[in-house]
This record gives structure tokens, C-alpha cells and sequence, in this order.
């Protein structure tokens, strides 16, 4: 009995050791300080059907990055789901979509398959592009992007940042600031 107490005890001191520093140092959360009016990180990733994607390939465009955490889940199918039922309003507003994950090409290539997703979903398996964009979740071993979204403006500057994302009603809070922000610079 002592034994099996000793080691519940030992796991649970292991345990807190990795979540206390995480809870107490920000930094270790990987969020970053971008703010409106940077120039977006570059990036250079892969998409479901194994085509290159950078961020200079959206210049003079508007362009919505949604970063989220797994393919294929609750949250993240809704998300996807609201994006593809509004695609043409968001590309009536010279702006196209992304959706960035550290899932791999496969698991995005059944995903958008499987709910006919008509914009690019690009595979950061390491989270280096999340972690650019502060959207990087990391408590070994688990990992994945958070739920963020930023919308780019045509120079490739940071317009707006969402950091909390409601998955039901966020494509329509998209279009109302794209179309705020495509009428201010007209």
C-alpha cells in the first residue's frame, strides 16, 4: 500500500512539475506579440493536395489565416463547415481563406474531402508557422495550434487578431470586419 501511494505521489509531483512552470511563465504558452500593423509572418507550408503555399502568394489580396487545433473534431468541423458556406461572400471581398493545423497532408486531404472544403488547409506538423503567430500550444507530448485567426491585409500587414474564437458564429465576424476593412481602404 505504501508502495503504490509512493508512486501516485511521485506522478503527481512529476505532473505539476510540467504544467506550474506553463501556468506561471507566459512565454512558455509560445504566444507572441504581433499586433495590428505588423507584417504577418511568412510562411511556406503544404496543403492538401501536396501544393506549396506561401504568404507572398496572397499578395494584394485579403487574406483570412484560421488556425485550429485537429482535423476532423467538433469544434473544428463547425468552423470549417461556417468558412465553406461563406466562401463566396468572403471572395466577393477580394480575400481568400486558409486553415492552418499540425495535422499532416493525409489527415487534411480526408478532412476536406469529407466536408468538401473549397480554400486551402495547410500541414505545420512541427507548429513552427503557429508558433510565429503566437496560435502554437505545446505540453510535451501533446501539441497543437490554437483556435486564433488573423485577417491580412493586401500588403501583407496584420489587420485584425482573434484570439478568442466563438467556432459558431466566426465566419460572420470575419465577413463583418473584411467588410469593414476593404470599405475603409477603397
Amino acid at each position: 500500500m505504501i508502495h503504490l501511494i509512493r508512486k501516485i505521489l511521485i506522478k503527481s509531483i512529476t505532473l505539476v512539475s510540467i504544467i506550474l512552470p506553463w501556468q506561471i511563465n507566459p512565454a512558455l504558452a509560445e504566444e507572441s506579440e504581433l499586433k495590428v500593423g505588423d507584417p504577418a509572418p511568412a510562411f511556406s507550408l503544404y496543403d492538401q493536395h501536396n501544393k506549396q503555399q506561401s504568404l507572398i502568394d496572397y499578395k494584394g489580396q485579403w487574406l483570412v489565416i484560421y488556425f485550429y487545433p485537429r482535423d476532423d473534431t467538433p469544434g473544428c468541423t463547425r468552423e470549417a463547415c461556417h468558412f465553406r458556406d461563406d466562401i463566396l461572400k468572403i471572395r466577393n471581398l477580394n480575400s481568400q481563406v486558409i486553415g492552418i493545423s499540425t495535422n499532416d497532408i493525409k489527415s487534411h486531404k480526408d478532412f476536406s474531402e469529407k466536408y468538401s472544403l473549397p480554400f486551402p488547409l495547410l500541414a505545420d506538423p512541427d507548429g513552427e508557422v503557429a508558433k510565429k503567430y503566437g496560435s502554437f500550444f505545446s505540453l510535451w507530448p501533446i501539441k497543437f495550434a490554437k483556435r486564433h485567426s488573423f485577417i491580412i491585409n493586401p500588403e501583407g500587414k496584420i489587420a485584425k487578431i482573434y484570439r478568442d474564437v466563438d467556432t459558431e458564429t466566426h465566419s460572420q465576424e470575419i465577413i463583418t470586419d473584411l467588410t469593414k476593412l476593404v470599405n475603409n481602404t477603397n
